[in-house]
């Protein structure tokens, strides 16, 4: 039978009442008396017209299960659910929201092309269609009208193929892996051999790995002098593992001597390096050349070689010692001395960075001590965390062996069935943390968003070309977005994470969130940015008790004015910004207060001062400072262009008149930029002069600084300091 587009079908199915298949099914096969049965094999359908995603559907249902997605979106929704579940996408070319290319191009980007296949099923027919397709990595193409039996013999043989090729690749990667644990494994048993007959800690060895592999990481973002590659680094870090290996030989008696070696024992205690590397020189020959023996080989003879010529067993100097052996040198010095041993106690972090900046255990190279200067205040922590990622390895290879007890299971299985345990408890995690869990990917440009954070974001989970999806762009400020794309833009491979507090608008409200990224790069050099994956984690009940704790800090709590440090704070702030501009500062008291304390009580002098910085509020401008000084007296800081006495003299007009049968009248005296220069503590000084000049002459009037005033500030003011106690 074929069919085409306008095929008529007339089906009979026993169904419940307004029952639609949905586009996401995901059921078992059962058997007649319930029970369970092997999951049937997955195929994806997407094609806009749901009357041929019936027909696909018809022939292929009573062997696979079917996915349907209308849209090119949706399809690419249904793999990011699904992964390697699927075992074949039928496609369609024309799709709205995204066509089938796109969806090819997603499906390359993100390399799930080469474990999912895809059959291309289209009446577009031109010769470039197909030709893209077959590019675009497509397995096989369909033109429509289609026959029956044709497609079911294409999807059986596609899903075989593939099926097989799943198979061996799975085996292949699981023997590549246990080949790689158990090099791993045997570098890390050989390591420990020594340290444990060095009576040493089994840490040593890790935490060695990690300070190398951060001084490292750390060194090629500061210079490309030594054109160290990433697998350079890798090679460098587990070779450092190594680094001692010669100590085996050495008599226990000289190396767990409690107290200090004598030089013939000392001498002794030396020849670790050469031994070392005798070691790796005697390796079979057809080891001799692995880039890994080599560096090993260098690291154990030459890890005691010092910057200056004074180390040991060559009298290596500068760069003459190969920077694998002087990384290696400096981790292992900082790890010696912040460890208990059996001939000294452990020394404090910062006890240890000071004593190996200032040459007490040998010179290093200056470039490195600017790289431990710069990483000492992270070291123990970096220390302690990495050390919980061997734990965690640890726990994921005891599930990799656990899973090898059932024999039952092929080696692509086991291999399945541990990631399905992963993506298990990554699921489960992301619901409990209740986090935004995102990833994008540049190009294409599409971004996917966990099912929690969709749900609450009001968003779908995928969504093509989110830089200008508007409801996407709606999450954060103009500023917010800007921001972060420039944070972003500044990362590097070498420090890729990154954190971000905004506010994000939730469905129902807005609510402050750190960002935490990573930015991805591709694994050829130079890498070139391909993403960012990461996490929006709600932090809006710390960020308010944070913006209260700052509020009352910088804020009067009587008036909510600005308090005085704070006032300054920004004034020096705005005048750095544009010294070039005039300002004018002006400090006002209110007259006759300690009448009012001592007529109405303390309680009516308070509600006299709020109600005074209400008016001064109201008074000045949106981009004009307000502060209460202390007791009475007030601030005010404001830019002009022309005259500013206009301003002042509005300001202060707006402050006079009564409160509850008490009459305010304030005093002021203004200093600016033009007449006194921008330094604020001068400002405020001539302001204050001012102030007095008016308290001086009765009160209840404004005048601005002027030279004549000078002469008056030494003597007058601490007159005036009594007087104004006096009147309070």
């Amino acid at each position: 039978m074929r069919y085409g587009k306008k095929s008529v079908i007339i089906k009979l199915k026993l169904e419940w009442p307004g029952f639609r298949r949905p586009f996401y099914t995901e059921e078992r096969g059962v058997d007649p008396i319930g029970m369970e049965q092997k999951s049937k094999e997955k195929i994806l359908i997407a094609d806009d017209s749901e009357m041929n995603r019936s027909i696909l559907t018809d022939m292929l249902e009573d062997r696979y299960e079917i996915i349907e997605a209308e849209d090119g979106v949706k399809a690419l929704s249904a793999l990011q659910t699904y992964g390697t579940d699927i075992d074949l996408v039928l496609l369609d070319i024309v799709m709205p929201e995204m066509g089938g290319f796109q969806v090819l191009e997603v499906m390359n980007a993100r390399h799930w092309i080469e474990d999912i296949p895809v059959i291309m099923i289209s009446s577009e027919t031109a010769t470039s269609h197909v030709e893209r397709a077959y590019s675009l990595g497509c397995t096989d193409f369909i033109s429509r009208p289609f026959d029956a039996m044709v497609v079911h013999r294409r999807v059986v043989n596609t899903i075989l193929l593939y099926a097989k090729q799943k198979k061996l690749v799975g085996m292949v990667t699981d023997q590549i892996y246990e080949k790689e644990r158990q090099s791993g494994l045997m570098v890390d048993i050989l390591s420990h051999i020594v340290e444990f007959r060095n009576g040493e800690s089994a840490q040593h060895v890790v935490n060695v790995r990690t300070l190398t592999d951060l001084f490292l990481g750390r060194l090629v973002e500061k210079t490309d002098r030594y054109h160290l590659t990433r697998a350079d680094i890798s090679r460098i870090t587990t070779a450092a593992s190594l680094h001692d290996v010669g100590k085996i030989a050495i008599p226990s008696e000289i190396i767990n001597k409690p107290g200090r070696l004598t030089q013939e024992e000392f001498a002794v205690m030396k020849t670790h390096s050469d031994i070392g590397s005798k070691m790796m020189d005697d390796l079979p020959r057809f080891y001799q050349d692995d880039p890994l023996v080599k560096v090993a080989r260098d690291i154990c003879r030459w890890h005691h070689e010092r910057w200056d010529g004074r180390g040991y067993p060559d009298g290596l100097k500068g760069d003459g010692i190969p920077i694998s052996a002087q990384i290696v040198a400096l981790a292992d010095v900082y790890d010696a001395l912040t460890s208990p041993r059996v001939y000294k106690p452990a020394f404090p972090h910062e006890k240890a960075v000071e004593m190996i900046l200032k040459g007490e255990c040998g010179a290093f190279n200056p470039l490195l001590l600017e790289i431990l200067t710069e990483v000492a205040p992270q070291l123990p922590e970096e220390l302690e965390d990495r050390s919980g990622e061997r734990t965690a390895q640890m726990e994921m290879r005891s599930v990799a062996q656990e899973m090898h007890h059932y024999e039952e299971l092929s080696a692509s299985e086991r291999t399945l069935q541990l990631l399905e345990h992963e993506r298990m408890k990554y699921s489960f995690f992301a619901d409990l943390t209740k986090e935004i869990q995102f990833e994008y990917s540049i190009s294409p440009s599409i971004v996917t968003i966990s099912a929690w954070g969709a749900k609450h974001l009001g968003l779908p989970e995928v969504i093509v070309d989110p830089l200008n999806n508007e409801k996407a762009c709606s999450l954060l400020s103009a500023t917010d977005w800007q921001r972060l794309s420039e944070a972003v833009r500044h990362t590097t491979p070498e420090d890729p994470n990154l954190t971000y507090d905004c506010l994000i608008h939730y469905i129902d409200e807005p609510r402050w969130v750190r960002f935490v990224t990573r930015s991805t790069w591709s694994p050829e050099e130079p890498p070139q940015y391909t993403g960012v994956i990461g996490k929006a984690v709600d932090i809006h009940d710390s960020q308010l008790r944070l913006r209260k704790l700052e509020q009352m800090a910088s804020h009067d709590p009587l008036t909510g004015l600005l308090n005085h440090s704070a006032a300054q704070e920004q004034i020096q702030a705005r005048i750095e910004d544009a010294p070039e501009r005039n300002y004018a500062l002006a400090i006002l008291d209110l007259d006759h207060f300690k009448a009012a304390n001592d007529t109405f009580g303390h309680h009516f002098g308070d509600r006299v001062l709020t109600f005074l910085a209400e008016k001064i509020s109201q008074g000045i401008r949106s981009g004009d400072i307000a502060a209460r000084v202390g007791g009475d007296e007030f601030l005010i800081f404001l830019e002009y262009k022309q005259d500013p006495e206009p301003v002042i003299q509005r300001i202060y007009a707006s402050l006079r008149g009564e409160y509850k049968g008490f009459r305010l009248s304030v005093s002021m005296g203004i200093s600016t930029s033009e007449d006194c220069g921008t330094d604020y503590d001068t400002l405020f000084r001539t302001a204050d002069s001012a102030l007095y000049t008016v308290k001086r002459g009765g009160r209840g009037a404004y005048r601005f600084y002027n030279h004549t005033m000078e002469r008056t500030l030494s003597t007058i003011t601490p007159i005036e300091n009594q007087t104004v106690k006096e009147e309070r």
